[in-house]
């Protein structure tokens, strides 16, 4: 896998993020649980192998590539409450990225996370809370909240809550990990038809891999 293929999985994954978030605010829990274990995974494996080893479960991100290639490519799809939940975490990655402190902190909050969720048996939905507060903390106050849409009924629930924190922090690493792969905002203007190929091509071979055999 080159490195354009893997920035655009970890777009992707950011996408795929967004979308979790519109679901579980509007209709108060995921269609497909595995939508959101993949991407739980990618905050969780802080020293993976590998690329494909941060998520663990590539075909889980199907669903992540068939709306980034809803908002990206030439369909009339375009989703503009993704959009802004994505644009949100693009700008919170980017105040993020000039305080290298928030950086440091961020990591050590997540390997400490990590280390409870081995030595205490912690349960999902005690991580999920972990990392909604890991959010709240550290990610959320650095700039503009992302705000978000839904009914009231789902978003005054404090599961839910913690859900929708800890998919935004999933989010928001999905992001820094796309930078470190060089990905940059002004390739979404000049490099739009190769991110559009690329990932079409992703979502065939991720398809053929989930695939079962005959």
């Amino acid at each position: 896998m080159n490195q354009l293929q893997q920035r655009i999985l970890a777009l992707a994954a950011a996408a795929q993020s967004a979308a979790a978030v519109k679901q579980l605010a509007r209709e108060g829990s995921l269609r497909n649980a595995a939508h959101a274990r993949v991407l739980f995974s990618s905050v969780m494996n802080q020293n993976p192998e590998n690329f494909a080893a941060v998520y663990n479960d590539l075909p889980a991100l199907r669903w992540g590539l068939e709306h980034l290639l809803d908002q990206i490519g030439a369909s009339k799809q375009k989703d503009v409450e993704i959009t802004r939940y994505m644009i949100g975490m693009l700008a919170l990655e980017r105040r993020l990225s000039k305080r290298p402190a928030a950086l440091e902190q961020l990591g050590q909050r997540i390997t400490k996370l990590h280390r409870q969720q081995y030595d205490f048996s912690f349960t999902q939905e005690t991580i999920t809370a972990g990392m909604a507060g890991i959010y709240s903390e550290l990610i959320s106050p650095l700039g503009q909240p992302i705000k978000i849409n839904g009914k009231p009924d789902y978003l005054q629930q404090p599961n839910i809550q913690n859900q929708i924190r800890a998919l935004l922090l999933a989010g928001i690493r999905n992001v820094v990990l796309w930078r470190q792969l060089g990905g940059k905002r002004r390739q979404f203007i000049f490099s739009r038809q190769r991110m559009v190929s690329t990932a079409q091509q992703l979502l065939r071979d991720l398809r053929e891999q989930s695939e079962p055999e005959s």
